[in-house]
């Protein structure tokens, strides 16, 4: 990655999360953690690179806050994918066009960029999607309404749908 890196790491009531971005967009957001040391961590191996800049991200972080307060903030942020497949980025952009307070499944989603038959290859990119949030893979769900996905973080996933709906129930299947 040869762009200049810049990051912050700040608080919302979900926990702490952490945002980069090189001079062409976002190139990693967090999903909220318990310490700022944590969400740190988790933008990864470029971090060491990058310098912090606050000011940067004031109106990002804002937003984030907001729908962590259950606003309905937009993320139209760029992004920068560059190091992603052509095929990822199809995905990606498609989760983005997944309106607030809906879901798609895996395959639904595969029909939808052009790839029917694909919704394991869509599970996969979901799973290394880099700027959460911002790319609201939560809104992705498993065939049959299952929750799916997430790796071990179900119960997040679950919140945010909550967040976004009010008609969620408490014991939606989560496996």
């Amino acid at each position: 990655m040869s762009d200049k890196l810049t990051y912050t790491v700040f608080q919302t009531d979900a926990g702490w999360m952490a945002v980069m971005a090189s001079e062409r967009g976002l190139v990693r957001a967090t999903l909220p953690r318990a310490s700022s040391e944590d969400a740190l961590k988790a933008l990864g191996e470029y971090t060491h690179k990058a310098t912090r800049t606050d000011d940067r991200f004031v109106d990002l972080a804002a937003r984030l806050q907001s729908y962590f307060r259950g606003g309905k903030p937009s993320f139209p942020d760029k992004l920068d994918l560059s190091k992603s497949t052509p095929f990822q980025q199809a995905v990606w952009e498609g989760a983005r066009r997944i309106p607030y307070g809906e879901t798609r499944s895996y395959g639904e989603l595969a029909e939808e960029v052009g790839r029917p038959g694909a919704a394991r290859a869509v599970g996969q990119a979901m799973s290394r999607n880099p700027v959460a949030i911002v790319i609201p893979c939560h809104r992705v769900i498993a065939s049959g309404g299952k929750l799916g996905g997430f790796g071990k973080r179900l119960d997040l996933k679950w919140s945010l749908l909550s967040l976004e709906t009010d008609d969620l129930p408490p014991d939606y299947p989560k496996g």
